[in-house]
């Protein structure tokens, strides 16, 4: 889960390091923005040494990797977390001021479905002044949740209500025990693309970036699901404690280790474009150029992994395949999905826009093995992910 941590101007900044330590060995990931006031009570230095990433503080600041960072870091987001929430923020919040880097992402933040959360730190004649109380009611309204403050000492050394929550109380409030359907389960997943040589530098490959078959692994590790993720070249990494990562680069190398491990999984799902083809002959040596000649490399046909995978399956295996389609979109899809002994199909086309390779996106169609079909819209690869995973049992 992505989590960010908006931190603002209060002495209790001091538990946040602790907080994010929480989140980080539990398997999310960490953004955390933060106030000007807030960085006099906790160093940049800290936050993103723990975090792993650069703190969002300013929004004009030449750093930034976006020129509007308050949208991206929203899209990126799954959960707000405002720790401590002073009474400054809760003001703007209920208010909707948008007035500087933290601010400006919380107001994009609540204008979408994802959960935010606040925890009060203050005074407590601060907390119990009646434009505080009924700012923190207008929050309530507006669907945010309140992770109480407790009574105990304050930085002025009174006794009171105010105490932000602890870090542990926090965490649990933001990632509750939850059902994990798929405990005890373990699925193979194949992702990214495949490359195949034919001298010492030059491959044939293809677009693939691997990110719908990372999030689907993701998905499964998330609800409680052992993952064995097979990944042709890509730049993604998981760490997810769930997830065994195997890396290869050709598709006989993807061959090898799928039928190897499918044997001991409940499932699998097949997202890796794989090459269908592969050069005859391969050489150590990089090809030169010979004047103006051409270059005719004899291509075979490589091993179909769902098609055997399709035949090894017995009992109460899934076997789940992707068609990316260009032209009779359905009619190959289910023709594949029949052939190869699919439990479904998802397929997706490149001639829906925001649907091909390296986008953080995708429109795909749920075709089943009883003929019913189930066309999806476009939506971010994490929502697709998580309609595929639900198709698991």
């Amino acid at each position: 889960m992505n989590i960010i941590i908006g931190i603002t101007g209060g002495i209790a900044a001091y538990k946040i390091p602790m907080l994010i330590r929480l989140f980080k060995q539990a398997g999310h990931e960490v953004q955390c923005v933060a106030t000007d006031h807030a960085l006099q009570f906790v160093t940049r230095l800290t936050i993103e040494t723990l975090s792993g990433r650069r703190l969002y503080s300013g929004l004009f600041e030449e750093s930034n990797e976006r020129s509007t960072e308050h949208i991206a870091l929203k899209e990126w987001g799954d959960e707000l977390l405002i720790a401590p929430a002073t009474a400054n923020i809760i003001a703007k919040m209920a208010n909707g001021i948008a007035d500087d880097a933290l601010s400006t992402l919380t107001l994009s933040f609540t204008g979408t479905t994802k959960p935010v959360y606040i925890c009060p730190a203050m005074n407590t004649q601060m907390l119990e002044a009646p434009a505080t109380r009924r700012n923190i009611e207008q929050l309530r309204k507006d669907g945010i949740t309140i992770i109480e403050s407790g009574c105990g000492e304050l930085a002025c050394g009174a006794v009171g209500n105010g105490r932000m929550a602890e870090p542990e109380e926090i965490y649990n409030n933001v990632i509750p025990c939850k059902i994990e359907p798929l405990k005890g389960k373990k699925y193979l997943i194949t992702a990214g693309p495949t490359y195949e040589r034919f001298d010492a530098v030059r491959f044939i490959g293809n677009y693939s970036s691997g990110k719908m078959g990372y999030a689907i692994a993701e998905s499964i590790a998330e609800k409680g699901g052992d993952v064995v993720l097979i990944s042709g070249p890509t730049h993604i990494e998981s760490k997810h404690s769930r997830i065994n990562t195997i890396r290869v680069e050709s598709a006989r190398e993807m061959y090898a280790t799928a039928i190897e491990h499918f044997p001991n999984c409940d499932g699998a799902i097949l997202t890796a474009a794989v090459a269908d083809y592969r050069p005859k002959t391969q050489t150590d040596h990089k090809i030169k150029k010979k004047g103006d000649e051409g270059l005719t490399i004899e291509l075979i046909q490589n091993p179909d992994i769902l098609a055997t995978l399709g035949s090894m399956k017995k009992g109460c295996q899934m076997l789940i395949g992707f068609a990316l389609e260009t032209d009779n979109e359905l009619a190959n899809a289910q023709k594949k999905l029949s052939k190869k002994n699919l439990d479904y199909i998802i397929m997706n086309s490149l001639n829906d826009r925001g649907a091909g390779f390296g986008v953080d996106t995708n429109k795909v169609t749920i075709i089943r093995r009883d003929g019913s079909v189930t066309e999806g819209s476009l939506k971010s690869k994490k929502e697709v992910a998580e309609d595929i995973v639900a198709l698991l049992k």
